[in-house]
């Protein structure tokens, strides 16, 4: 469901895939080739929420003053609350990265880590625990980032084909 709010309104790429059954209210952005899944929840009030291009947001996910880059994948379940995540980053199920942390490029983040507020996750690196340590990543890990948000790149083009998107509903 897309919602205005106040002098907002989400606005969506052609080409990106939003499910039927998300919730985007206010100052939302979502880029092309991107993909919002149900029962995520992204809400721009105060500040706004930006998605990168071919980004996936996963079923359950809240985003709220977040900017995204390019290529994340945003796991089942995980908060990203005012906070950034670089290009080619994966937020794992049920994380969470809070107010004023910063996610860099080309990381991870566990599954059931907290980044913590003010934190920065450094380039090439893995944020595991809570609160999140971190260390490099491994090439196999690297390349787990991109496995993944080319997977849901076509897998929501193939529900948008199928008329499984905020469009589709009148």
């Amino acid at each position: 469901m897309l919602r205005a709010f106040e002098d907002a309104e989400p606005a969506v790429a052609e080409d990106a895939f939003v499910s039927e059954m998300a919730y985007l209210v206010g100052d939302v952005d979502v880029g092309a080739r991107s993909s919002v899944w149900p029962f995520a929840c992204l809400r721009g009030h105060g500040t706004g929420v930006a998605v990168g291009r071919e980004t996936n947001v996963q079923e359950f996910a809240m985003l709220h003053g977040a900017t995204l880059g390019d290529a994340v994948t945003v796991g089942h379940g995980a908060v990203v609350d005012y906070a950034d995540v670089g290009d080619h980053a994966l937020v794992g199920m049920q994380s969470a990265v809070l107010g004023g942390a910063t996610v860099e490029d080309h990381c991870i983040v566990a599954a059931n880590a907290v980044v913590r507020k003010d934190q920065t996750v450094p380039s090439g690196h893995l944020a595991y625990g809570t609160p999140a340590e971190t260390r490099p990543l491994t090439d196999e890990q690297l390349a787990q980032i991109d496995r993944t948000h080319e997977t849901y790149v076509e897998l929501a083009a193939r529900f948008r084909g199928a008329g499984l998107d905020t469009r589709a509903v009148d």
